[in-house]
């Protein structure tokens, strides 16, 4: 076979191989169309970061253990805000108001108005040594609402009561000092902000709650 016909057969085969090329590429010959690597990474990206990292929360064994630590600090923060020395002694009747008619309650329940200004942990060792009770903890509007027109002609904006607030983000929780269930909250505008404090505290005006710091001095209500 001589060279001119061996390159006219080279030439043929290579022009049929480009003809059938097109056969592999989608039927519209769509040259925009994403290939498989460019569409998953599409997809992740419109993903929300928000629920990749939950999940990744959800599935960790020891997220709950990292928020119950997380607690057990707060917890250790306030029952170090004083240790109670020697020389406590319980309030003067003078300076306790008893808060009578107290709607939605057992009777048995009573709830004392202590004037005598005090941190977050002095006033419930307070509510625990002197009438064996706990700072108080509120689950209805209609008590709310009872406390606070007993205590709105105080000289103080505000009251401590028995919540507590621990924790941020998955790790928030909400605790009453008596261990009784969170089942209702008045907040304040823009609370609970943590930066504030994380004691809860009852506005004389109003009745909605803020979050302090533990350590301000405050008068206090308990109930026994």
């Amino acid at each position: 076979m001589n060279l001119p016909v061996l390159l006219a057969l080279l030439l043929g085969a290579a022009s049929a191989l480009h003809l059938r090329t097109p056969n592999f590429e989608s039927p519209g010959g769509d040259e925009s169309q994403p290939q498989n690597g460019e569409t998953a990474e599409h997809e992740a990206k419109e993903v929300p970061g928000g629920e990749l990292t939950q999940l990744s929360i959800d599935e960790d064994g020891g997220s709950g253990s990292e928020c119950a630590l997380e607690e057990e600090r707060a917890v250790k923060a306030i029952s170090d805000l004083g240790t109670v020395d020697k020389s406590f002694q319980c309030p003067k009747k003078e300076d306790t108001v008893e808060l009578v008619g107290s709607p939605g309650y057992k009777t048995y329940q009573r709830y004392l108005l202590v004037r005598q200004p005090m941190n977050f942990n002095y006033a419930q060792y307070t509510c625990q040594c002197c009438y064996r009770g706990q700072l108080t903890s509120v689950h209805n509007f209609n008590f709310n609402n009872h406390l606070q027109c007993l205590i709105r002609g105080l000289n103080y904006g505000q009251v401590w009561i028995g919540g507590l607030v621990t924790g941020v983000g998955h790790c928030r929780r909400f605790r009453w000092m008596d261990n009784s269930s969170w089942n209702f909250g008045y907040w304040a505008p823009g609370q609970p902000a943590i930066y504030n404090g994380h004691c809860v505290t009852l506005c004389t005006r109003g009745g909605q709650w803020r979050l302090s710091h533990c350590y301000t001095q405050l008068p206090f209500i308990c109930s026994y």
